[in-house]
């Protein structure tokens, strides 16, 4: 199956939390905080918009920082995607 975004949508697939601290604690399962960073799978077409010209600035394989309570979360064969607007993503990772 294929997640194909719309309009000024984009897919995202959360980068993987740490697993210890910088100073080498290792941390439950329940402490672990979602990190913000993500890797772009899918982007949506853009165009018009809500009547206005929205360009797609971010690509494929692309890693980003999104906004902490931005986007819908959903899980296609055991793996979860993040689905958001463009505008909910903060900055490209370089």
């Amino acid at each position: 199956m294929k997640l194909v975004p719309l309009g000024d949508r984009v897919v995202l697939k959360q980068l993987v939390a740490e697993e210890t601290t910088k100073s080498g604690i290792v941390l439950p399962g329940q402490n672990k905080e979602k990190p913000q960073q993500a890797e772009v799978i899918a982007v949506g077409p853009g165009g018009v918009v809500d009547g206005k010209e929205i360009k797609m600035e971010v690509k494929v394989g692309d890693q980003v920082i999104y906004s902490k309570y931005s986007g819908t979360e959903v899980k296609i064969e055991d793996v979860e995607y993040i689905i958001c607007r463009q505008s909910d993503i903060l900055a490209v990772i370089q």
